[in-house]
């Protein structure tokens, strides 16, 4: 036995020296976490007994160019349930289904539902959410947050756009514009127990929320009236399926209206208009939220042989003075093209075909041109590209490819056939024409200002590059205010004022369908543009002549905005020929 004493004695000292060797590290390692990384452990403990809601920020307002609010906000609630703090369920129950407009057994799940926090309802108007929070309900929080609100239900919806209930942009300038107008969510802090109840006598902290900045764009409320009231009554009485009206400044691309009736209420945007079904869902509700003036193509017609002249002039194929004979054809390979005037226009110089829109001309023109040079200016006058216009979704321009043109296509193409572009496109380009020649970009946004007013920032658009001489725009110009003076755009004429433009009639794919599209584009003062106007009306009942019932539907826009914008009548007349 005494041989083991020694074994034994020292057994016991490596395993106290083991066990203080184990206290030392056990205490340098808990000295550490005190000391070293007490802040980093004391956080996360923080965070563990933290619940956090959300405060929306407020959005930015859009306003029009004269200051009038046309996307605003208005204070609502979100109503939200903690689980563990409920101490009466089924009166919690009865007062939320109540006075939410729920349905019981909705209300049931979501309150019994285990989680940190249920939102039981969010954009509930702000005397609900009072009414509910006097009720003092334990685990019942009632939040105040915002809801995009827009004064005049439908003005403008397809540019405006709206918000989702998560105050973000869907469509228009709600989403171009996400960025200046969204602002920083703020966030309302609470502590809690192990168990996830709040702690009495802690309160809440708040982090604000950091409101989004207001957009300024160029769309003037009074123009943008004037449009759709004109765009709705003509659509009425010719029965037509949509009206789009697109009024700009040909100078800068300013657009200062835009619409495409049927609108729809920003209000209440989900909520499908007569002639969309339900049974489409989501597809009806696109449909019903796309804006016509970018989103779609059509075939432009007659107002496309602005396009062909200003070609025709400026490579020098075509004079003003030219002679051509119209017999109401025109054969080109193995096709006979008519004219819009089947007997014919006899003998005209290139002036009068313009004023008669005679087919046969302009597909002479495309045809001095040749196939290459035309599609050279195509390219040139920008018709290749998008416009560049602040707004999502914008649509390309469908043409056939280069190789695939014969003489049979050019001669189509020529007068405004066999290809789509979109309204935007035909309007900008124009534009671009009889403005001088410069390429313009067309747009909404202007300024982004804060709430008081405080200027941040001017948007700047690059002047875009000479597509015509100053020559061939004045000449256009002087040919386009034939047109109206003494064509077929004479509808469109009001006495005092100088005016150009182009009439259209169209026929819609398939020819079969006998559907027409009507289209009249106008500008003033001819001689020095300020304001251009395109009208476009899809499938009219009835007389269908771009010249009849179109031109006169800008004739009346000009009629009410021009004075609006000190544009004053003038005893001058047309000018001489050019040159």
């Amino acid at each position: 036995m005494q041989k083991t004493r020694p074994f034994h004695r020292r057994k016991v000292v490596v395993i106290f020296f083991g066990c203080a060797a184990a206290l030392c590290g056990l205490g340098g390692r808990l000295g550490h976490l005190m000391v070293a990384d007490s802040e980093y452990y004391a956080a996360l403990a923080q965070d563990l007994h933290e619940r956090e809601r959300d405060i929306k920020a407020a959005r930015g307002r859009i306003l029009d160019r004269n200051g009038v609010v046309l996307a605003d906000n208005r204070t609502v609630c979100t109503v939200s349930v903690i689980h563990s703090q409920i101490k009466e369920p089924e009166r919690v129950i009865e007062v939320l289904a109540k006075e939410l407009s729920l349905e019981e057994e909705t209300v049931r799940k979501r309150v019994e539902k285990v989680s940190s926090i249920e939102w039981v309802k969010k954009n509930v108007e702000k005397e609900i959410g009072d009414r509910i929070r006097n009720y003092n309900l334990a685990g019942v929080k009632v939040d105040e947050d915002y809801r995009r609100y827009y004064p005049y239900d439908d003005m403008a919806s397809k540019v405006l756009g709206f918000t989702g209930s998560d105050n973000q942009g869907i469509i228009g300038l709600e989403v171009e514009y996400e960025e200046e107008l969204s602002g920083e969510p703020g966030k309302i802090l609470t502590l809690t127990d192990a168990r996830g109840v709040e702690l009495e006598n802690t309160g809440e902290s708040r982090l604000e929320p950091v409101a989004g900045n207001d957009l300024v764009i160029s769309l003037d409320y009074n123009i943008q009236e004037y449009a759709q009231q004109a765009a709705l009554k003509v659509m009425e009485q010719k029965q037509a399926d949509s009206v789009s009206i697109i009024i700009l400044n040909p100078m800068n691309g300013e657009i200062y209206a835009m619409t495409n009736v049927p609108e729809f209420n920003l209000n209440e945007p989900f909520t499908l208009l007569p002639g969309y079904s339900e049974e489409e869902g989501q597809d009806a509700l696109n449909k019903m939220w796309r804006n016509g003036c970018i989103n779609d193509t059509y075939e432009p017609g007659s107002t496309f042989k602005v396009i062909t002249a200003a070609a025709g002039l400026e490579a020098g194929v075509v004079s003003l003075t030219d002679q051509f004979s119209c017999p109401g054809f025109k054969i080109v390979e193995d096709r006979r093209i008519r004219c819009a005037r089947v007997s014919g226009h006899g003998g005209e110089n290139f002036v009068q075909a313009t004023q008669n829109s005679c087919n046969p001309v302009f597909i002479e023109v495309g045809l001095r041109l040749g196939v290459d040079r035309y599609f050279s200016y195509f390219e040139q006058f920008g018709l290749k590209n998008k416009t560049g216009i602040d707004l999502p979704g914008e649509a390309a321009t469908i043409m056939h490819k280069k190789e695939n043109v014969g003489q049979v296509e050019l001669a189509t193409i020529s007068f405004g056939q066999s290809f789509q572009i979109t309204p935007i496109q035909l309007a900008t380009t124009v534009s671009s024409i009889i403005n001088g020649g410069k390429r313009i970009t067309p747009h909404f946004g202007v300024q982004v200002k804060e709430n008081d007013g405080t200027l941040l920032k001017v948007f700047q658009y690059e002047e875009g590059k000479q597509i015509v001489s100053e020559e061939t725009s004045e000449t256009m110009r002087y040919l386009l205010e034939q047109v109206v003076d003494g064509g077929g755009g004479k509808n469109a004429y009001i006495e005092g004022y100088r005016i150009g433009g182009k009439t259209a009639t169209s026929e819609t794919l398939p020819r079969s369908a006998n559907k027409y599209i009507s289209s009249f584009l106008g500008f003033t003062p001819a001689n020095e543009p300020k304001v251009l106007g395109l009208c476009i009306i899809n499938n009219p009942q009835g007389v269908y002549y771009g010249g009849t019932i179109a031109a006169p539907v800008i004739r009346e826009m000009f009629e009410n905005i021009l004075p609006y914008l000190g544009i004053e009548k003038t005893e001058e007349t047309v000018t001489e020929v050019p040159g």
